[in-house]
């Protein structure tokens, strides 16, 4: 079941959804809308491999925008910090975003219960597009769901791979190497 603006208000007063900074206006039917933080990360290489470390540079969004070409690939993030405790957070494209040839994600369009970060956005486009710090970029759908034995904020250990949860307000790039180093070692 997709929670409704009256349920997501209730998971937020009972602390089960945390939205910072939250804004009523911003409180769909049933969704939230989220927008571009200021910061991009774009990869240093040409080549980028899964089983190692990936360097990437960030950049600035100016307030006069940045310009996304097609072939180009940027790593965005929200400026809103969630967390979520017993419900499973999907993000989408907003559809004003997708008429413009925008894409906000690649793969990566659920969280789990227990994310607790900023999202992490995968941009391309289709056509050229300017892209503002600030602007609406996405919208944060809520799935109910039963109950949990490990949520993801949990996921911290050896034993486990949440490797994309704290609370950083930059694009973080791909920790996959991590998972290939894990099972190096446990050979």
């Amino acid at each position: 079941m997709i929670l409704s603006d009256i349920q997501i208000l209730s998971a937020i007063n009972a602390g089960d959804i945390v939205i910072n900074p939250f804004d009523r206006r911003y409180l769909g039917t049933n969704s939230y809308d989220v927008h571009l933080g200021r910061h991009l990360a774009v990869y240093k290489n040409t080549i980028l491999d899964p089983k190692h470390p990936n360097d990437v540079d960030y950049v600035e969004i100016p307030d006069t925008g940045l310009v996304i070409y097609p072939g180009e690939f940027f790593l965005g993030v929200t400026a809103e910090y969630t967390e979520t405790r017993r419900y499973v957070p999907f993000i989408e494209g907003k559809s004003s975003i997708g008429r413009l040839g925008l894409f906000i994600h690649v793969t990566a369009g659920r969280g789990d219960a227990g994310f607790q970060n900023h999202w992490t956005l995968e941009l391309a486009a289709a056509h050229a597009v300017r892209v503002y710090a600030g602007m609406p970029i996405g919208q944060l759908i809520y799935f109910d769901t039963g109950p949990v034995a490990v949520p993801y904020d949990k996921k911290r250990s050896a034993k486990y791979n949440a490797h994309y949860t704290g609370q950083e307000p930059r694009p973080t790039p791909s920790m996959m190497w991590k998972n290939f180093r894990k099972d190096d070692d446990n050979g």
